[in-house]
């Protein structure tokens, strides 16, 4: 699988890189090659990015991108929007930091945790409201110019003129070993509480697709004057071509000389990712703590990467199969469905 770039020059965008992800994806397999957190001119959280969880975890409280925008209340709307504003200033106040270091500042978001809620809740009647969507649309320093504009691909809360300021890194997954790998960890979640039936079946819905993701690639490449050219990569590239990370890695202006493909398995990069994210009560902080050791319970217990976790070749079928043995039916049909939908969208970027 190619990677795709063009040429950095030293300025802003050189210093500012998202790697935009979905859950099971290997991007935090990725995050442990590249060492990110001691790399020696990057600047990021203490998890390594997921300033947007927050956000997306108010947007997804009592099921509310289930319903349509007309039934939301208007304090539950003011709280989403808070809650993305909130998210926002705290990468801007990281990427400040970065520039007055003369650093690269790098996160780690999920396509969907910085989409606008206007777009999941929009899907249900097949329309999309103007006024809705400006709703949760983030107010940006006056830095980044007067105009904000928002072209059809951007579906997600900021605007073309703050996007193109950052360097678009996307990590992709073939979907027949993604969703069920995802599926597999909700399952795991509801067993410690984390998450119930119902909250599987929404989690599912918002999750397994790759829509998101392949919009704002799109996007990337439709931009007029200056194009944002992404850089992509495959899990199936970072578990068996360590070659094709090294060149990620040089491409997105990082430091190869510090990347690792064997480790200690002692570093608990749960931990850290907790310790940015919970603002809540001990119960709270436990409640996270336990979705998070589940999340990572993989990476955190192995020592190098494990090539198991990539077949070289995928038959949907015969994934269908074995879906309803471990799965049962009804939980093999969704995956089905999703594996499928998100196809075309997997494909084109590959």
């Amino acid at each position: 699988m190619a990677i795709t770039t063009t040429p950095q020059n030293n300025d802003q965008k050189s210093h500012r890189v998202l790697l935009v992800s979905v859950p099971r994806t290997a991007s935090n397999l990725l995050l442990k090659i590249l060492n990110i957190q001691n790399q020696p001119n990057v600047l990021t959280s203490q998890g390594g990015g997921y300033f947007f969880y927050d956000a997306f975890m108010t947007s997804a409280n009592d099921d509310r991108l289930r319903k349509p925008l007309d039934q939301w209340t208007t304090k539950t709307k003011n709280e989403t929007k808070s809650a993305l504003q909130q998210s926002f200033n705290e990468l801007e106040a990281y990427s400040t930091r970065a520039r007055a270091e003369n650093k690269i500042m790098f996160t780690k978001e999920h396509a969907f945790w910085f989409l606008n809620p206007g777009f999941f809740t929009s899907t249900m009647n097949g329309a999309e409201k103007p006024e809705d969507l400006k709703e949760f649309q983030v107010s940006t320093p006056e830095c980044y110019g007067p105009s904000q504009t928002f072209s059809a691909n951007n579906k997600t809360i900021m605007p073309d003129e703050y996007l193109r300021t950052w360097q678009l890194v996307f990590i992709i997954r073939h979907p027949a070993l993604a969703w069920p790998s995802m599926y597999r960890a909700m399952m795991k979640l509801s067993k410690v509480g984390f998450i119930d039936d119902d909250g599987i079946k929404g989690a599912s819905t918002t999750n397994m697709s790759m829509q998101w993701t392949r919009k704002l690639f799109d996007w990337c490449l439709e931009q007029p004057d200056e194009p944002v050219m992404p850089l992509v990569i495959d899990a199936n590239d970072v578990i068996h071509n360590p070659g094709t990370v090294v060149k990620l890695c040089e491409k997105a202006g990082l430091d190869t000389s510090v990347m690792q493909f064997e480790w200690n398995g002692s570093e608990k990069k749960s931990e850290g990712w907790t310790t940015d994210i919970a603002n809540g009560d001990d119960q709270e902080l436990a409640r996270h703590k336990n979705a998070a050791s589940i999340m990572f319970s993989t990476l955190e217990e192995s020592t190098g990467v494990l090539k198991d976790k990539a077949p070289v070749s995928v038959d949907i079928d015969v994934e269908v199969a074995k879906w309803r043995v471990e799965f049962g039916d009804e939980a093999a049909e969704l995956l089905e469905k999703a594996t499928r939908d998100s196809m075309p969208d997997y494909e084109v970027t590959v």
